[in-house]
């Protein structure tokens, strides 16, 4: 239950002036005073301070990169476009390639519009490097009891991810960590779905052993399993991206839009970089925005490439958007929510920086209603079997005549342009 659920949702109950009515405002100030003085009882006064990104290794690899050189050249500026980054790893043979990679594996492993290959080869090295400093770390007696046991923690995950024919296309282990891995093809995928998850995703959850479609490796994995079974013939990869800071909690971070923001950026980033494929034009992509991820994917719409065809949303608590045509994107939105998702609770409003706006499964904010049929709670839309991972994998295909919808809205079923 969230922090908001003490509260009900009174702007949705009846005797609550209807929008523009007189005394909404007053009740919306109180709502969001409310709200504030909930979250900072419970998280603390100081969750509301700017976090400071850790010092760590990837900042100590972008230091070594920035006064670095390779084969008599200077290294390309880690954020200029994917294209000019393309342009100067073409320039590299394949032994070149691989030195850089091997020299600095977690600038080359999360750098958009280097080969894929390369990047998959330089996480592989920086996992194994990671594994054993935390190795080390579960020995060391000037940690606490606690610290070792997270140590052990990070260690046994980071040996998970590097597993035979895992393919991580993102890795950063400091702080919290941020990760993406990619399930099929992705250099010749016709089709891309990216999984956008939301609160408490870190390396820590980005894959779980129990309750295993609740965490991005989970959710991204059923869904490309789906999507084969749906349409066997098509060709599809699956990205669980966890690549962004996401907040920790359900405190003051969860409520406001300031890691949605950051976060939007770097989702930007990797769909601007996403291959052309080896064999034809450049994939479709739909974007698959779980809870507070769907925030993330609210931020970002308006900046979209053409590429993104869809935005499906489940479990949302807003996307800063009062209607969906205010998302700025031509990309097509759907929403779901199940009928015992508790984020249904919380207030759907955007008062002083605090809450997401309009719910997107409201009639009025326009979006293509999904059936959610056979989920249970906030985390099972990625579950075999329901029917919201069945509409998930129709749209990632493009198979748009199998959606099902959740009512009669005429919007879901009626899709200009389906291909």
């Amino acid at each position: 239950m969230t922090y908001f659920s003490a509260l009900g949702n009174p702007l949705s109950g009846s005797g609550v002036p209807t929008s523009g009515a007189p005394g909404i405002t007053a009740w919306r100030a109180l709502l969001a005073l409310a709200v504030v003085f909930v979250l900072l009882a419970t998280t603390g006064w100081t969750a509301v301070r700017k976090h400071q990104a850790d010092a760590g290794p990837r900042a100590a690899a972008l230091h070594a990169w920035e006064k670095g050189s390779f084969a008599g050249r200077p290294l390309p500026d880690p954020d200029a476009s994917p294209s000019r980054i393309a342009r100067y790893f073409a320039g590299l043979t394949a032994a070149q390639q691989r030195g850089l990679a091997a020299r600095y594996p977690l600038v080359v492993g999360n750098l958009g519009g280097a080969p894929l290959e390369m990047r998959y080869r330089a996480n592989h090295t920086a996992l194994l490097q990671a594994r054993d400093t935390e190795r080390k770390r579960m020995r060391d007696q000037r940690l606490t009891d606690e610290g070792r046991h997270q140590a052990g923690q990070r260690m046994h995950r980071f040996e998970s991810m590097l597993r035979p024919g895992r393919q991580i296309l993102a890795f950063d282990p400091t702080g919290r960590g941020r990760a993406a891995e990619v399930f099929g093809d992705l250099r010749d995928a016709q089709r891309v779905s990216v999984v956008v998850p939301g609160v408490d995703t870190e390396l820590l959850t980005f894959e779980k052993t129990a309750r295993q479609y609740s965490a991005p490796v989970g959710m991204a994995d059923s869904l490309q399993r789906q999507q084969h079974t749906a349409r066997p013939g098509m060709r599809t990869a699956t990205i669980a991206w966890a690549d962004y800071t996401a907040p920790a909690g359900l405190g003051v971070d969860a409520a406001s839009g300031g890691p949605a923001e950051a976060g939007a950026v770097r989702l930007n980033r990797l769909l601007q970089a996403l291959p052309a494929t080896s064999v034809g034009p450049a994939p479709k992509v739909a974007l698959f925005c779980h809870s507070y991820g769907s925030v993330v994917c609210g931020v970002a719409a308006h900046q979209l490439p053409e590429s993104v065809t869809d935005i499906a949303v489940s479990g949302s608590p807003g996307m800063r958007a009062d209607n969906a045509s205010q998302l700025g994107t031509r990309a097509r939105i759907w929403a779901m929510r199940d009928s015992d998702d508790w984020i249904a609770d919380v207030p759907h409003m955007d008062v002083g920086g605090l809450g997401h706006g309009a719910d997107p499964v409201a009639d009025s904010f326009g979006a293509r209603h999904l059936s959610a049929r056979g989920a249970v709670g906030h985390t099972g839309y990625f579950v075999p079997h329901t029917h919201s991972l069945a509409n998930f994998a129709a749209i990632g295909t493009g198979a748009y005549q199998d959606v099902s919808c959740d009512s009669s809205d005429p919007k879901c079923s009626f899709v200009p342009g389906a291909a």
